[in-house]
C-alpha cells in the first residue's frame, strides 16, 4: 500500500466513525422526543450515500408515527433539522443527516424516481426540456439521480421554496 493509499483508507474509516457517531447522537436525541411525546417507536441507523441515515419504525400500525410525519412530511422536514441541530451542538459540525419517519420518506424515494424516469422518458420522446413541480431539496435530489440513471442531465432552478428540477434532452 502507498502512503496515499493508507491516508484515503484512514479518511474514509474517520467518515466512516463520524456518521455512526452522528445517528448515535441523533438517535439519543429522537429517543428523548419519543419518550416525551409518549410514541412507542424503534430507531434504526445506517450510513448510506455518505450520509448518517436514522429511522423510527414502529411494530404497530405506525399510526401515532404518522403524527410525527404531518401533511406531506412538513413536521419530518422539522424534526431532522431539529435533529441535524441536536448533532451540529454536540460535534460542531454540519450534519446532513437524513432522518425517516414510518417509512414515509422511503415511499416517497420511491415515487420520485419513477417520477424522475417518466419525466426523462417524456423528454426523450419530445427532444423539449421539461420542468416539474416545485420540490424540496430531498425531492429534488431523488430526481436528479432518476434522471441520471436514464441518460439525461437534470438541473434545479428557481428560488426556494419555489425550487424545481428541469430534465434537459440529450
Amino acid at each position: 500500500m502507498t502512503e496515499g493509499t493508507t491516508t484515503a483508507a484512514a479518511e474514509g474509516g474517520d467518515t466512516l466513525t463520524r456518521l455512526e457517531q452522528e445517528g448515535e447522537i441523533a438517535a439519543d436525541y429522537l429517543e428523548g422526543l419519543l419518550d416525551i411525546a409518549d410514541l412507542d417507536g424503534d430507531i434504526d441507523m445506517d450510513v448510506e450515500a455518505d450520509r448518517a441515515a436514522v429511522s423510527i419504525v414502529s411494530d404497530s400500525a405506525g399510526r401515532d408515527l404518522q403524527k410525527l410525519v404531518g401533511r406531506d412530511g412538513e413536521v419530518l422536514e422539522a424534526l431532522q433539522e431539529l435533529t441535524r441541530l441536536a448533532v451540529h451542538r454536540e460535534t460542531g459540525d454540519r450534519s446532513r443527516l437524513m432522518l425517516d419517519i414510518a417509512g414515509f420518506r422511503a415511499k416517497k424515494r420511491e415515487e420520485l424516481a419513477v417520477i424522475g424516469a417518466q419525466a426523462a422518458a417524456d423528454v426523450k420522446a419530445s427532444g423539449e426540456p421539461l420542468k416539474l413541480a416545485p420540490m424540496t431539496p430531498f425531492e429534488r435530489k431523488v430526481v436528479h439521480d432518476a434522471v441520471a440513471a436514464a441518460g439525461l442531465k437534470s438541473e434545479s432552478e428557481g428560488e426556494e421554496p419555489q425550487r424545481f428540477v428541469v430534465v434537459l434532452p440529450a
